[in-house]
């Protein structure tokens, strides 16, 4: 026995060794150690302090989704219907065809092109289902970098969405950017804009917001779409749109397209991406499209093709539950009529809140122009507020926003706006007024 005993000793003991040798071993051939630290996203760490504040006060105009007069996630009522209308249906759980339902992107081509659109009465419009908006421009930025065959730079508005740049940059496209935002008068630059237009090599691709610009709130005039689109012909530039908000800024998807059905009119080309994130509150199920309009339907055969190969290789197949909503909706006139309300209902209550936003500054005897804050549109606003005005809100005041000063108008609400509109007084009232 004591022979075992020794015996069973040893073997634990050269296990043990072995062990820490292992552990030694794997801290010195870290297989991952030249991997460095990425940069906090700026949108979540504004939301991770807003959660750690204890303060009752606090307030979270950072946050890009709607919120209710409540302040609380809205579920849209044309959205529950639609979602106990499908379940009675007793679907399976098949996968969907690689480029989406047919059905469903008829009915989304459609909502964006327009009904009269005749790129789809021609049949050259191609369009896939994809992973809402953000999966949306990966599809199409990736397309470009496989096949476009002119020049590869994609101009981008200063400032625009903090995605566009990360997706052209992971996949090593050549972005640059056009003047849009005049800081000076918190308003659209149309002369800087068209000039750098201009300037741009035939053939490149210009991203354009169809509307409720992100981050500015700031859209160009209907006349100035229409001088946009004139040149951007006249250069021979591909325009790219980018349409996360249909609805939201206006509260008519009619009027909110008017930029897209314009181009595609005057026989541009157009690349539109569409998500149904904001306008159906369809956050996390993550559906949205991808349309490019082609010379002729043979083109549009070819593009298609090549759509599906690039697809499989990046998620195989899209979602079902989320286009499954969409589709109910947009095929049931009842249902279609319930959800244009349900958008004019949120575009409502974010335009009241600037309203009386701005009313609450003005009230206070601020000696600053407000005007912007009712001039521009959509879920965001640039108060034009500076970095350190900024930092007093969040360490003062507990309301927090990004430093550049753009707030989420959705996340005002009846119960708070007057205290955000003295607070936005108190940090403003000492600062030299605007030129």
């Amino acid at each position: 026995m004591p022979h075992v005993l020794a015996k069973i000793s040893l073997q634990l003991l050269a296990k043990s060794n072995v062990d820490f040798l292992n552990i030694a071993s794997r801290a010195q051939s870290n297989m991952w150690s030249n991997v460095p630290m990425g940069p906090p996203d700026v949108i979540l760490g504004v939301a991770e302090a807003f959660r750690k504040d204890k303060s009752p006060k606090k307030v979270n105009l950072g946050v890009g989704a709607y919120r209710d007069d409540n302040n609380k996630p809205y579920v849209l009522p044309s959205v529950r219907q639609a979602e106990e209308i499908i379940f009675k249906k007793c679907l399976n759980h098949e996968y969907a065809p690689i480029v989406g339902d047919a059905t469903y992107c008829d009915l989304i081509a459609k909502l964006g092109l327009g009904d009269n659109s005749l790129a789809i009465k021609e049949k050259r419009n191609v369009t896939i289902q994809s992973i809402s908006g953000t999966g949306a421009l990966r599809v199409g930025f990736e397309f470009i970098a496989k096949h476009y065959g002119h020049a590869k730079e994609i101009w981008m508005p200063a400032p625009t969405w903090g995605n566009h740049p990360q997706i052209c940059n992971t996949l090593g496209i050549v972005n640059k950017r056009y003047r849009y935002y005049d800081p000076r008068t918190l308003s659209f630059n149309l002369k800087g804009c068209c000039e750098d237009i201009c300037s741009m090599p035939p053939g490149s691709i210009i991203l354009l917001h169809a509307c409720a610009h992100n981050p500015t709130g700031v859209d160009p005039k209907p006349e100035e779409w229409q001088t946009l689109s004139e040149i951007i012909k006249e250069k021979r530039i591909l325009p790219f749109f980018d349409m996360a908000y249909q609805g939201f800024a206006t509260g008519s998807v009619d009027n909110d397209a008017f930029a897209v059905r314009l181009f595609e009119k005057h026989g541009h080309q157009i690349i539109l991406a569409q998500s149904f994130a904001k306008n159906m509150g369809l956050y996390g199920e993550r559906v949205g499209g991808l349309t490019i309009v082609c010379a002729d339907t043979d083109t549009a055969a070819k593009v298609m093709s090549q759509m599906k190969i690039l697809i499989r290789t990046l998620y195989s197949n899209p979602s079902i539950n989320g286009s499954r909503i969409v589709t109910e909706i947009l095929s049931n006139p009842d249902l279609k009529a319930q959800w244009l309300a349900d958008v004019k209902e949120m575009a409502d209550r974010i335009i009241l809140m600037r309203k009386k936003l701005r009313e609450g500054i003005e009230k206070r005897g601020n000696k600053h122009k407000w005007n912007h804050i009712t001039d521009q549109i959509g879920m965001f606003c640039y108060t034009g507020l500076k970095p350190e005005q900024v930092e007093r809100l969040t360490k003062e005041f507990h309301i927090y926003l990004t430093k550049d000063g753009r707030i989420s108008v959705a996340g005002i609400c009846s119960s708070n706006v007057d205290y955000v509109a003295e607070c936005i007084h108190k940090v403003t009232a000492d600062a030299k007024p605007r030129a």
